[in-house]
């Protein structure tokens, strides 16, 4: 095998050190560490290979501000577009007898580029900073002549193909074609495919009944499969039941089909979502500031709140909490939905003028050095929950109250779900609005938990719950305009959402500083608020 490689020392000062900059990042012995438990639990003989996020147009010749892949910060630090990295489970060697076990290849310094759109760090800027032995330019990822059918495992996420091409000669474009190229990536490569061949390839004969209903979902989301005669014959004989000699031949068929390609699009994510699951104490620092950003903003807001408020002010108001402190960034689009708006699960046009006597459902979250929070609070715009308004949300706090009581390690991913979907079954039970606990979807149509971190919706096994992984609890009750009910619970919606730490002690709420309960938040509302002497010139 040859490898076009050269090494640098890590001898490079970058002009940008005089740069006054955060000190609290992750630092690169993170980054390093989080390379090698990826690479422990990598298959012997494989090469994993992780691309940076593609730049985003927002219209015309202007972009949105760059956001690294999430994946791709965890393991390297590096937070620029068009950039390769390659992570090998064993050690590789050159032709002159030099090792290495990861290779990554960044943009190219430019003076022209970087006065127009910002510093970059380049090949030395790469090793000095993100501590890597060695650092390449994009430019030279074609030349690197490495057999990629040599592995017996090629890891990487199947192309989205949603990128630009620049015409710059080492773009994320350049930068996917070329790997393409080197791995034989077929232009009719179905992914789906040979996720049902693995399928087949892998399960015992004892959970065919199981993989059968799997193939039944593949093949609804990609028609195509059902006319694969490998899987309609392995259907076909799996309903059956009794012809073995039809399965052995199906599994020999797809063995075969799957031998062509030493491609693993499913390894990585297993991986990634394995290591992510859980925090280490530098990821807990960053996250518990987002959070604590976050509760904070949901504060401030309740103190400035009132009838003539529109939900843009106060998005407004909340993500200048959210920079006051520092944070980059909100981890989602920002929702607040003023009455019925807030039955919208994801409403984010926010453009109603007046909030009036209302309530407001505000999901927002700060993202900080890349980590991002995600609480939400439901408050009167007029400081006073009606008797309707105060009577769902206490169904919705008790729901919420016993789901984080239910997070504790061991418990599986849906406890906290479970016993929510209870409590609002039995509270919407006794408002009168539903006769049975199975209508209850109508009004509480999501889940309760998602796991939290470098995603809003982070990676996560979605297994048992392990201790220093964090997730949401957020039980909600939307009840739209027109609704099968009185009318007089139209338009309420209300979610309350809090960041919970899975403990060895227990669930730690991190989210506390925002006020939770109805009494508290009608208390916090009385507050004056340091916006109550803010104002500014009337406009035509």
């Amino acid at each position: 095998m040859k490898v076009f490689l050269f090494f640098l020392a890590p001898l490079f000062t970058l002009v940008m050190s005089a740069q006054q900059l955060p000190t609290d990042y992750l630092t690169s012995d993170f980054h390093k560490g989080r390379r090698d438990a990826f690479r422990a639990e990598m298959p012997a003989n494989a090469v994993a290979v992780l691309f940076s996020n593609p730049v985003r147009n927002r219209a015309n010749d202007v972009d949105y501000i760059y956001h690294q892949d999430p994946n791709f910060h965890y393991l390297t630090g590096y937070n620029e577009p068009h950039a390769i990295l390659l992570l090998f489970s064993s050690p590789q060697t050159t032709p002159d007898g030099t090792t290495y076990k990861e290779l990554i290849f960044v943009q190219e310094r430019n003076a022209l580029a970087e006065q127009w759109n910002g510093r970059r760090l380049g090949v030395e800027g790469t090793i000095a900073t993100l501590g890597f032995e060695s650092a390449f330019n994009g430019s030279e990822f074609a030349a690197l002549d490495i057999d990629f059918k040599s592995f017996d495992k090629l890891l990487f996420y199947n192309f989205k193909n949603d990128y630009r091409d620049t015409r710059d000669g080492a773009d994320l474009f350049d930068l996917v074609k070329s790997f393409k190229n080197k791995i034989g990536f077929p232009s009719n490569y179905n992914a789906t495919r040979q996720q049902a061949y693995t399928l087949i390839q892998s399960t015992p004969v004892e959970q065919t009944d199981k993989v059968v209903k799997l193939l039944d979902r593949y093949a609804r989301m990609d028609p195509s499969l059902s006319e694969d005669p490998y899987i309609k014959d392995f259907m076909a004989a799996a309903r059956v039941g009794d012809n073995q000699k039809i399965l052995d031949r199906a599994k020999t068929a797809v063995n075969i089909a799957l031998s062509q390609y030493n491609f693993d699009l499913e390894g990585l994510d297993r991986i990634m979502s394995g290591l992510r699951e859980t925090k280490l104490p530098e990821e807990m620092a960053l996250l518990k500031k987002a959070i604590e950003i976050s509760a904070i903003g949901q504060l401030e807001v309740m103190k400035a709140m009132h009838p003539g408020m529109s939900e843009t002010e106060v998005q407004g108001v909340h993500e200048y909490v959210y920079k006051k402190y520092g944070a980059e960034y909100e981890g989602y689009p920002s929702i607040v939905g003023g009455g019925n708006n807030g039955c919208i699960l994801h409403y984010i046009e926010n453009n109603k003028p007046q909030l009036g006597a209302e309530l407001v459902l505000m999901d927002l979250g700060a993202e900080y050095h890349g980590y991002t929070a995600d609480v939400t609070r439901t408050i009167p715009a007029n400081g006073v929950f009606s008797p309707e308004q105060k009577a769902i949300y206490e169904i919705v706090y008790n729901a919420q109250e016993a789901g984080i009581a239910a997070s504790i390690v061991g418990a599986p991913f849906s406890a906290p779900g479970a016993v929510a979907s209870k409590v609002v079954a039995e509270g919407l039970i006794s408002l009168g609005l539903i006769k049975e606990a199975s209508e209850a979807r109508k009004y509480f149509p999501h889940g309760t938990s998602h796991y939290l971190g470098l995603d809003v919706h982070d990676k996560g096994t979605n297994g048992p719950f392990k201790s220093n992984t964090v997730i949401t609890v957020e039980p909600g009750i939307y009840i739209p305009e027109g609704s099968d009910c009185d009318p007089k619970w139209w338009g309420i919606a209300v979610r309350i959402e809090d960041d919970i730490l899975i403990s060895d002690q227990g669930p730690v709420l991190l989210s506390h500083m925002a006020p939770r309960s109805v009494e508290a938040i009608e208390a916090a509302m009385k507050l004056p608020s340091p916006l109550d002497s803010f104002s500014l010139p009337t406009l035509d």
